[in-house]
């Protein structure tokens, strides 16, 4: 028999690129809507990927998921925003669905999860999103089931939000972005993916893995501006960046925040964006078994895909 994945947020784009990858053994796909719910299977089916159950179901469900935890022996968490609205709220999303899951895997056959998080998360942060996100990384470390925290920064990968957006900067011509020195270190999708399936194998085969808060990414820290420019480049135009007031953004998500039930920016997304990251992912990556990508071979299997 088959070891099998339990996988949360599998409709997303990590959960996609998972279930590609997934090699020899089942996934038990989550998902929250039948709108996501056809779409993962759409992808199933277009790919022509077997051994992949996908089940619609309210994550804070703790007997529905102690249910589907019984057959499983890993469980790879994907559930994160970083813009709220009124249907998806930081405490429901990162505290409660996870304080849900920690609870229903208890005595499950699961030994050990994967939680992907992000680059400045921490309990007690002044960011909302930032705080829960910490929140939720406390939760599985306190718990008796093993686990891995993989805080991660922008993810690049083909056809994801990030990638797509990148490139509609880097076409502009003109751009114009909230504070341009920010440091960004992309990392690349296949990297992460990369990472889990060797997690899961040595837990799973080897019987040992790294377990806590790794810090991982691109080997690259850039401002975004030159991240744009180099996009720019790979894509064979040139484009003028400009910074707008960080106050000026504030504002805009403030006003956003009030009259919008589901805001275009809000003032954690923007703190998000804002987060300067620069890191030394080299310990975290060697510890994790990878060779990361550097950033022209990540642009040039993304954006110019």
């Amino acid at each position: 028999m088959k070891d099998k994945i339990l996988v949360t947020g599998a409709n997303g784009n990590l959960g996609k690129k998972f279930i590609l990858s997934k090699g020899e053994v089942d996934v038990c796909a989550l998902v929250r809507s039948e709108k996501a719910k056809d779409d993962l299977m759409s992808f199933v089916q277009a790919h022509d990927i077997q051994d992949v159950q996908i089940v619609k179901c309210d994550y804070l469900d703790k007997q529905v998921i102690k249910e589907l935890a019984r057959s499983c022996r890993y469980m790879l968490h994907l559930v994160g925003i970083i813009k709220e609205n009124k249907d998806n709220r930081f405490d429901v999303v990162h505290k409660q669905t996870t304080k849900a899951l920690v609870e229903a895997i208890k005595g499950s056959g699961i030994k050990k999860c994967c939680y992907i998080s992000i680059l400045g998360a921490k309990e007690g942060s002044e960011n909302t999103c930032f705080s829960s996100r910490g929140f939720a990384e406390k939760l599985f470390l306190d718990s008796d089931m093993p686990s891995l925290v993989l805080q991660v920064p922008m993810v690049l990968g083909e056809g994801d939000y990030a990638c797509e957006a990148l490139k509609k900067n880097a076409l502009s011509r003109i751009n114009f972005t909230f504070r341009k020195l920010s440091l960004e270190q992309p990392i690349y999708a296949k990297d992460i993916i990369d990472v889990i399936n060797i997690d899961i194998n040595r837990t799973l085969k080897e019987n040992h893995s790294s377990i806590g808060i790794k810090a991982l990414a691109g080997p690259t820290s850039l401002t975004r501006e030159k991240l744009i420019m180099k996009a720019a480049k790979q894509l064979g135009v040139k484009v003028k960046v400009f910074s707008l007031p960080l106050f000026l953004g504030y504002t805009l998500a403030r006003i956003c925040e009030m009259l919008f039930s589901h805001p275009p920016i809000t003032r954690a997304m923007l703190g998000v964006l804002d987060h300067d990251d620069d890191i030394d992912p080299l310990p975290s990556s060697k510890e994790l078994g990878i060779n990361l990508t550097v950033l022209d071979e990540m642009l040039e299997a993304t954006i110019s895909a």
